[in-house]
C-alpha cells in the first residue's frame, strides 16, 4: 500500500508540472510537430538541409531547457552514410524458366533492394524456403536437408505461431536473416510480404524505391555485406514465381495464417538479375542532452528517452504532393521528448539517476543513427539503464491503453505496466506480433547492447473502432505525404502519453535497483555486451 500511494504521489506531482506549464491539452507538444512537420523542413530527410534545421530547432531547445551538451559537437554526433540509388534504367530482373525468359517490371512486379549492395550481375536458381528461417533457441531449421548452395532464398515474411515474437522477430532481422542464409551457402534472397500483414499496399510501396538508401560509413558497420540480391516482390504477382512448382501462393499464405510449418521445395525458375547503382555520402546528425541527477552515486547512470528525428524527405508525389512530412512518424515523438525535458526543468523536478535524451537520425535507412549512437555512446554504455523509445505513437482517439514493445521482456516493461495502472490505462504487449516492430525501431539498437528497452504506443483492442482508425491511418498516411499536420490528432491523448512516459522516466530514475532482463527473456543474452 505505501508503493502504492507513493506512486500515486509521483503521478499527482508530474501531473501538477505539466498543468503548471499549460501543457495539459497537448497544445505545446502539437506546436513542436507543427515546425518539425512544416513543409520549409522538406520531411527531414537523412543529412538533408531540412534535417539539420530540425536539428539546430532541437538543440536550441535543449540549451534554453539547460540540459548539459551530450553529444561529441555540443548537442550533436556528427554521423557519415554512404548512399545508393538503383539506376532502373540499366537494371532489370528476368525470370527463365524452362529456356524460356520472362522480363519483368521493376515496381510492379518486384523491387531490387539497395539497403543490401547489389551485384552487378546475378544469375541463380530459386528455392522456397518456407519463412527463411533457423532458430536454434526453438529447435527449428527451414534448411535442414537442402541443398540450397548458390541459390537464392525465396520466403514468405512471417514465423510460425508456435514461435515466440522475441524469436520471430530477432530472426527477421535483415543481418540474422543474411548470417543464416550465408551460412547454408545461400547469395541472396527474395522476400514475399503476407498480404494480410502490409502496413501499406504495395502501390505505395513501390514508390518508396526511388528512396535513396543508406550505410554507416564507419568500417564493419554493414551486416549484409556479401549478399548479392535482395527483392521484395509484390504477394500479388507472386504466383509467377511458383509457377510449375505445383504450389499456389494463397495457398502458402493459408498455411502461414494457419501458424504452420511452410513447405520447402525448389522452384522451375531461375532469376537474372542485372543492377547499376548511384553513389554518393552525406553527413546527417544524431543528438544528445543530459538532465543531470541529484543523488552522488546514482546521477552517472542515465535513463535514456529516444525518438527518431528523420523521415523520407522528397518523393515521388501522391495527389499532388511530393513533400513527406512525417507528422506523426517521427516528429511527434521528438515532439513528446521537448515536451518532456521542458516539464523536468520547468517544475524543478529532481530525479537520482540522470536522464539522457537522445534523438536519432537514419530510422527510416534502418536504424542506423541509432546503432551508431549505441555502439559510439556520449556516455559509457554500462552507466545507461533503460531506454524508453517513442515512435509514431499516433494519438488518434483518447488515451485508454498503452501498447509496450518488450512489455515481457525486462522490468521496464513492469514499470510501465504499474505506471499505467495507476492512470486508469491497460498496458498490452504487442498485439500483432507478426508485424516484427520490436526489431523496427530504435530500442532494438539499445536491445543488442544489453539495455532493457521498451517502445511506447497508443494501443487499442483488436476489433475495435479505434483498431479501424489505426488501419486506415496506415494505408493511408504511413510513409506518405498525407501524415502532415493538416491531420486530425487528439492533443489532448498525446499530452496523456506524454505525462505517462515522464512518469515512467522518473520511477525508474528514482528506484534503487537498476531495471533487468526477465530470466526467460530471450534478449538476455545481450546483457554481456
Amino acid at each position: 500500500m505505501k508503493t502504492r500511494l507513493l506512486l500515486l504521489g509521483v503521478i499527482a506531482i508530474a501531473a501538477s508540472s505539466l498543468f503548471a506549464a499549460g501543457a495539459q491539452d497537448g497544445s505545446r507538444w502539437w506546436s513542436y510537430v507543427e515546425f518539425l512537420a512544416s513543409d520549409k523542413l522538406e520531411g527531414r530527410n537523412t543529412g538533408s538541409e531540412g534535417h539539420r534545421k530540425a536539428a539546430e530547432f532541437v538543440a536550441a531547445k535543449f540549451e534554453r531547457d539547460g540540459l548539459k551538451p551530450a553529444g561529441t559537437q555540443g548537442y550533436i554526433q556528427p554521423v557519415k552514410f554512404n548512399t545508393k540509388e538503383l539506376d532502373e534504367s540499366d537494371s532489370s530482373l528476368v525470370i527463365e524458366r524452362a529456356g524460356k525468359e520472362q522480363k519483368l517490371e521493376l515496381g510492379e512486379d518486384a523491387i531490387i533492394g539497395t539497403r543490401v549492395d547489389p551485384a552487378p550481375s546475378v544469375e541463380a536458381e530459386l528455392y522456397f524456403v518456407g519463412y527463411g528461417l533457423r532458430v536454434p533457441d526453438d529447435h527449428y531449421d527451414d534448411f535442414a536437408g537442402l541443398d540450397t548452395k548458390g541459390k537464392i532464398a525465396v520466403y514468405i515474411g512471417g514465423a510460425p505461431s508456435s514461435m515466440s515474437s522475441a524469436l520471430a522477430a530477432h530472426y527477421q532481422s535483415g543481418g540474422q536473416r543474411w548470417e543464416t542464409l550465408k551460412s547454408v551457402g545461400m547469395i541472396g534472397a527474395i522476400g514475399i510480404p503476407n498480404p494480410h500483414h502490409m502496413d501499406v499496399p504495395w502501390a505505395r510501396t513501390a514508390l518508396s524505391r526511388f528512396q535513396m538508401t543508406m550505410q554507416l560509413a564507419a568500417p564493419g558497420m554493414d551486416e549484409t555485406a556479401g549478399e548479392q540480391i535482395a527483392i521484395s516482390w509484390n504477394p500479388a504477382h507472386a504466383d509467377e514465381l511458383f509457377e510449375g512448382s505445383g504450389h499456389k501462393f494463397d495457398d502458402l499464405v493459408a498455411i502461414a495464417e494457419s501458424g504452420k510449418q511452410l513447405p520447402r521445395f525448389a522452384l522451375a525458375a531461375k532469376l537474372k538479375a542485372k543492377t547499376a547503382v548511384k553513389r554518393g555520402s552525406v553527413e546527417s546528425q544524431n543528438l544528445a542532452a543530459i538532465y543531470p541527477g541529484t543523488d552522488p552515486k546514482l546521477k552517472d547512470e542515465y535513463v535514456v528517452m529516444s525518438a527518431h528525428i528523420d523521415h523520407l524527405g522528397i518523393g515521388k508525389p501522391i495527389n499532388g504532393d511530393s513533400i513527406y512530412n512525417g507528422a506523426m512518424d517521427n516528429a511527434s515523438g521528438v515532439a513528446s521528448i521537448l515536451e518532456v525535458a521542458d516539464h523536468l526543468k520547468e517544475a524543478n523536478v529532481k530525479t537520482k539517476r540522470s536522464v539522457l535524451f537522445v534523438v536519432v537520425t537514419g530510422e527510416e535507412k534502418g536504424l542506423l543513427g541509432s546503432r551508431y549512437y549505441s555502439l559510439n555512446p556520449t556516455v559509457p554504455v554500462k552507466s545507461i539503464v533503460a531506454d524508453i523509445n517513442t515512435d509514431m505513437f499516433l494519438p488518434l482517439y483518447p488515451m485508454k491503453i498503452l501498447t509496450v514493445y518488450g512489455l515481457d521482456e525486462s522490468t521496464v516493461g513492469d514499470d510501465a505496466r504499474a505506471v499505467a495502472q495507476e492512470m486508469g490505462i491497460k498496458a498490452q504487449p504487442d498485439p500483432e506480433p507478426v508485424r516484427n516492430v520490436f526489431i523496427r525501431s530504435d530500442q532494438y539498437s539499445f536491445v543488442r547492447q544489453g539495455i532493457p528497452s521498451v517502445m511506447v504506443d497508443i494501443g487499442n483492442e483488436k476489433g475495435s473502432p479505434e483498431a479501424a482508425i489505426e488501419k486506415k491511418w496506415l494505408t493511408e498516411r504511413y510513409h506518405a505525404p498525407s501524415d502532415d499536420v493538416n491531420q486530425p490528432v487528439d492533443k489532448q491523448a498525446a499530452a496523456t502519453f506524454n505525462l505517462l512516459i515522464e512518469t515512467l522516466i522518473e520511477r525508474i530514475a528514482n528506484a534503487d535497483a537498476k531495471p533487468t532482463w526477465k530470466a526467460n527473456s530471450f534478449f538476455r543474452r545481450y546483457a554481456s555486451n
